[in-house]
């Protein structure tokens, strides 16, 4: 008998396709059209028990009685084995019976940490509700409490004692193609503030969109917290801060830090994508001009808001009946002259450009408010050069009220973290001046927002076109339904990260972005528009995902930025051949076999 038992695991060792017959894999029904690539059996270092602690591997009672024998798990488990979907019910039935965002949150990265397979297929077949609670809103309470919950390490962490051991320092993590970096500070953690070391939870929840939308690995992620310091009191009065309990450092030590960094990670990674994240203003837009031509990097606070803004307001303007052209007839107000605020009228400068204005024309559509009133050129050096491009010759200091009595804006866009700024009379005296005001509150998280959904609808009459950062609910005003939309970096990073690394560019280009904005904004159908969205529903998400990167990855060919692939008949099978599917695939210990 014993015998008979070796020969047998002998031929499945040493067999794909017995392997696959033994395991009966036929991938749950439910990925009928994912590639072969993702049913072929991996070789893994990992060991018995260690199997079910490592998240990348472990599939929990999903495991079969012939790989519960290959991978000496028989009697680790209990007996019963279920496949993937009874898992999911399973997860979800418990994930049900809390009311409670924070507590739904806090399931889910249990789950993340213990089985990734099942937790980044719970997210992309339940995107819409899964969303809010691994990214914003919810995450923005997960950072505040990251302290008190933390139970593993997930991603690195540098700090100024690692400054000369960053070369060897990224050797510590444990995969070899790391394809995207989500890194921040944690000076700028949505409407919050400094979090410090505790903003982990950002990159974190990108990160998953970036699996469960985008379509990347999740052994091909990394994320990174730079902690040099925080300058919350709060945080250095807490005894228990897991951060470095010191004063930020000076911004030349800063700068020197986040270049032995992006040293370190390109020396080990090459061709990785780095992703800035939630950096203070003051330093974002440093970050961005120093690396954009020579790293593989972009800043979504910047960028990507700015192309999603630009779809969404692409969308808007095709909900009003007019063409995306009319852009450069419009007139902008956007409150916020922070990295945000900048990043999205350059976005839309860039987009009125490429629509063949100049730049001098370009600029004098917009009108953008800090919380001395409007930019003018009269405040000298106290603007960077980042404003002082946007900046008014006269009405320095104009307050909000008075830009809107003045100029009439058609546009308005909110990027202060001010909660309730845009009040009745300001929308009021919008909506009185222009027949379909497009009004995006554009702060996280909600209780940021500007306005809310239901004060835009019922002080214009529900004439507004409207999207909001944070989600918020669709409502009956006046016997119509409106689905509000979430003008949200979700739709355009994941897609744009995906085609920049499968593709091999050496860079992010204004074109890419703009292009990723088009793609999104031809990715929402007219019903979608009809019901109030300016954005497709977020459970179409992979498929936009798809075809932003599809457009970056022609965008790659056109330029000669593809490195790690020539021109392709079909692109758009072979991007979705490369997108990761959550399923589980046979498992095999690498082990000589002795009889």
């Amino acid at each position: 008998m014993a015998i008979r038992y070796h020969q047998r695991l002998k031929r499945l060792l040493s067999s794909s396709s017995s392997i696959m017959e033994e395991e009966n894999l036929d991938n749950e029904g439910e990925w009928s059209g994912c590639s072969k690539r993702f049913m072929t059996p991996i070789r893994i270092s990992v060991r018995g028990e260690d199997i079910l602690t490592d998240p990348l591997f472990n599939k929990g009672v999903a495991f079969k009685s012939g790989e519960r024998d290959r991978l000496r798990l028989r009697g680790l488990l209990p007996p019963a084995i279920m496949n993937i979907k009874k898992q999911e019910e399973r997860f979800l039935t418990a994930f049900k019976s809390e009311s409670s965002d924070i507590r739904k949150n806090l399931l889910l990265e249990d789950l993340h940490d213990r089985n990734e397979t099942l937790y980044h297929r719970i997210i992309l077949n339940h995107f819409e509700e899964m969303a809010p609670l691994i990214y914003t809103p919810t995450v923005g309470q997960a950072c505040k409490e990251f302290g008190t919950r933390y139970r593993r390490p997930r991603g690195m962490y540098f700090t100024q004692a690692d400054r000369g051991h960053m070369a060897a320092m990224v050797y510590n993590w444990p995969h070899n193609d790391v394809h995207v970096i989500v890194v921040t500070d944690g000076s700028r953690i949505l409407g919050l503030g400094d979090l410090g070391a505790h903003g982990m939870g950002i990159p974190i929840g990108k990160l998953s969109l970036y699996c469960a939308a985008g379509g990347i690995a999740p052994h091909r992620v990394l994320p990174v917290v730079l902690d040099v310091g925080t300058n919350n009191q709060d945080l250095l009065n807490d005894p228990l801060y897991l951060g470095v309990n010191k004063p930020r450092v000076a911004s030349d030590e800063f700068y020197e830090l986040v270049d032995e960094f992006m040293q370190a990670v390109r020396y080990r990674w090459p061709k990785v994508l780095v992703q800035f994240e939630d950096f203070s203003s003051d330093k974002a837009q440093t970050l961005l001009d120093k690396y954009r031509y020579d790293h593989l990097c972009f800043n979504d606070d910047i960028q990507g808001t700015g192309a999603t803004t630009l779809s969404g307001i692409f969308g808007a303007l095709r909900a009003r009946g007019d063409d995306v052209t009319a852009l450069a007839s419009e007139r902008i107000l956007i409150a916020g002259a922070g990295s945000a605020g900048i990043g999205v009228a350059n976005s839309l400068m860039q987009a009125m450009m490429h629509q063949g204005m100049t730049q001098e024309n370009a600029k004098d559509a917009f009108f953008i408010v800090d919380e001395q009133g409007l930019l003018g050129l009269e405040r000298g050096d106290s603007l960077v050069n980042e404003q002082r491009t946007f900046a008014r010759t006269k009405d320095d200091r104009l307050s909000l009220e008075n830009v809107m009595k003045k100029y009439k804006p058609t546009i308005l866009l909110g990027m202060t973290t001010v909660g309730g700024l845009f009040n009745e009379t300001l929308i009021k005296t919008m909506a009185q001046n222009c027949a379909r005001p497009i009004i995006f509150p554009l702060s996280n998280p909600t209780t940021k927002s500007e306005c809310t959904a239901e004060q835009a609808y019922r002080w214009t009459d529900g004439k507004c076109i409207f999207a909001s950062g944070s989600p918020f609910p669709s409502l009956n005003y006046k016997n119509k339904i409106f689905h509000p939309s979430q003008c949200n970096n979700m739709y355009i990073f994941p897609g744009l990260g995906f085609g920049a690394t499968l593709s091999g560019c050496s860079k992010i280009t204004d074109e890419m972005l703009y292009i990723a904005a088009e793609a999104l904004a031809n990715s929402t159908t007219s019903e979608d528009l009809d019901t109030g969205r300016v954005f497709p529903p977020l459970h179409k998400i992979r498929d936009v995902s798809h075809q932003i990167a599809v457009a970056v990855v022609k965008e790659a060919l056109r330029t000669g930025q593809a490195s790690k692939m020539n021109d392709k008949n079909d692109i758009s099978s072979f991007v979705k051949d490369k997108m990761y599917i959550p399923t589980y695939v046979p498992l095999i210990e690498k082990r000589e076999v002795t009889l």
